[in-house]
Parts: structure tokens; C-alpha cells; sequence
């Protein structure tokens, strides 16, 4: 039996989408009995026309998880090259208050250089990015102890922080790492995560989750301690023509065939849908978080309720 449960997510990111839209959404996910909602941490949209609309991260999430009451929520993920370390734990800590400890602090390395270039702010080189991303990691855990402590890395500098309020979830509130660089990234998953997440067909999944054990071996760390969890379109008892522009839409992503897009994908009926959350567990993950692909309609909306009713709980009751 899997070390964690199995959970179901939506991601649905603010661009191209009005506010009262997305609202809608997150408040009937809440209740269709997903366990996560994300939205992300981006200010031009992102693999479409970047001068489309994209509401800011931080400020929608503080107004839609107050509209939740079970599910939990972050992004998926903070970009750590766009605020101060110290600044972010103490948004946080903010956050995990007003949603009594339902928080998940989502952290990535950066990699959309256009808004980067576009607003002035340092990309840094991938090495730079994430060295920045471990210091932040470390600053944050001791932001969340709530202790006066100093830090002088190459990329950060810290003189008697203090964190005050510590957030409500003890120690913190989950650190969900994004990415997938075998010889660095999933080194800093290894030591800092509670939760990891990335893309890929489970084949690929259960390789990188390998890594991720050796690198927990080598500093001594039990990784199956970490929640592993994927990204991956949802296409539930859709349209053939639905069904035929995800799997276009992940083949281009992840350069493959549409065959093998579709095993990258819950896409289908009940029983596929099934058999490709139970390759998913088999590899190691178990928290699968749909991705909002557009359009954004009540198609889309019919799907995520039917997926929440229909197999969710058979995927629970069956490999949970």
C-alpha cells in the first residue's frame, strides 16, 4: 500500500480566464471533492500569445482559498528568483493563517526568461537559479521556525530575520519542489521537499522518483517520506475531437507520439481513466493534479465533476 494517499488536484492557471470564472471553478472543485487547487506564479501567460491577460498569483490565491473550505492550495509553483526569501515566508505564513493551516508553499527555480527580461529581474543562470533555490529553501525553513537567525549565501543575505507568527502547520507548510534536473533539482527535492512535482508518463516518473531515492540515500534521508505528484491533462469522457487536441497538445509539449501522449494523459472513459491512475501509483505517485486546459467551458467543468463522482472514488477505494 502506498506510503501516502491518493489525492486528486486542478490547476488552473489565471490567464486568459475572468475572475469571476475562475472563482466559479475553484468553489465547485472545493466541492466535488478535489484535495488540492493551484493556480501559478507567472505574469505573462505561458505556452500561448504572452501579451494575452494574466492575473497576478499571490493576491488571486488569497482571494480564492478564503472561497474553499476543504481543499488544500498553493501554486504550482513560486518562482524563487521573483521575491525575497524572508518576504515569501512571511506571505506564507499569512496565507496558511487565514486558510487555518490548508497552505501548500510551491517552489521552483524560474525558467519563463521573457518576464524576467520584460520586468527587470535577474534570471540568473540555471546553476545561479539553483544554487538560489537551495538558499531559499534553507531561509524559509528557518523563517517557519520562528527564531532569529542569520544567513550569508552567494545569493542571499540575511541579518537577525525573524519569522512572527510561525504559520499554523508544524514545522511549515509543505514544501512542494517542481522540476526534474536528475543531478541538482531532485538533489534539493531529496533534502528539502515534502512534496515533488513534475510532468511524464509514469515510465519516466518512476525513473526520476529513483533518482530522487539515490540522492536521499546519499544524505541520508527517507524520500518515500516525499508525496510524489504529477501534472497531466484531464479529458474525461470527452469528444473524440476533445480527446484529439490534448493528446496534440501533450505530444508537442513532451515530443512524443499521440499514442504515447495518451498514456500521459487521463483520457478516456472510467475504465481507462482507472488503469492509468493505477500506472501512476505503481510508479510512486500519488497525487495527480489536472491541468485546466483550455477552452475553459462547461465541457471542461462537466469533466473535472464527472472524474471527482465516477472514478475518483473507485481509485481511492481500489489503490488507496
Amino acid at each position: 500500500m502506498a506510503k501516502h494517499p491518493i489525492r486528486f488536484g486542478i490547476q488552473a492557471g489565471q490567464q486568459n480566464i475572468e475572475w469571476e470564472r475562475l472563482l466559479r471553478l475553484w468553489r465547485e472543485a472545493d466541492g466535488w471533492g478535489y484535495d488540492s487547487l493551484w493556480n501559478f506564479d507567472h505574469f505573462f501567460p505561458i505556452f500561448t500569445d504572452p501579451t494575452g491577460p494574466c492575473l497576478e498569483g499571490w493576491t488571486t490565491l488569497s482571494a480564492l482559498a478564503p472561497a474553499t473550505r476543504r481543499a488544500r492550495v498553493g501554486h504550482m509553483v513560486n518562482g524563487i528568483t521573483y521575491r525575497n526569501p524572508c518576504v515569501l515566508a512571511k506571505m506564507a505564513t499569512t496565507l496558511d493563517h487565514v486558510t487555518g493551516g490548508r497552505l501548500n508553499l510551491g517552489l521552483g527555480a524560474g525558467w519563463f526568461e521573457l518576464e524576467h527580461r520584460a520586468f527587470g529581474i535577474d534570471f540568473k543562470t540555471v546553476p545561479g537559479r539553483l544554487r538560489a533555490l537551495d538558499e531559499a529553501c534553507r531561509i524559509l525553513k528557518s523563517m517557519f521556525s520562528g527564531e532569529k537567525f542569520d544567513f550569508h549565501g552567494r545569493h542571499f543575505r540575511v541579518e537577525g530575520a525573524l519569522g512572527n507568527p510561525r504559520p499554523v502547520q508544524r514545522p511549515h507548510p509543505p514544501l512542494m519542489i517542481g522540476g526534474s534536473g536528475e543531478k541538482i533539482l531532485l538533489r534539493i527535492v531529496a533534502e528539502h521537499a515534502d512534496q515533488w512535482n513534475t510532468f511524464g508518463g509514469p515510465e519516466r516518473m518512476a525513473q526520476l522518483i529513483d533518482v530522487i531515492r539515490r540522492h536521499g540515500d546519499a544524505i541520508g534521508r527517507d524520500t518515500d517520506e516525499i508525496e510524489k505528484t504529477v501534472m497531466i491533462p484531464l479529458c474525461y469522457s470527452a469528444s473524440p475531437e476533445r480527446e484529439q487536441a490534448v493528446q496534440g497538445m501533450v505530444a508537442a509539449v513532451q515530443q512524443c507520439t499521440p499514442e504515447e501522449a495518451r498514456k500521459r494523459a487521463m483520457i478516456g472513459g472510467r475504465d481507462e481513466c482507472l488503469e492509468t491512475v493505477a500506472r501512476y501509483v505503481a510508479a510512486g505517485v500519488t497525487h495527480l493534479i489536472f491541468m485546466a486546459t483550455p477552452p475553459l467551458d462547461d465541457d471542461l467543468d462537466r469533466q473535472f465533476q464527472a472524474f471527482a463522482e465516477e472514478v475518483a472514488p473507485a481509485a481511492r477505494a481500489q489503490l488507496g
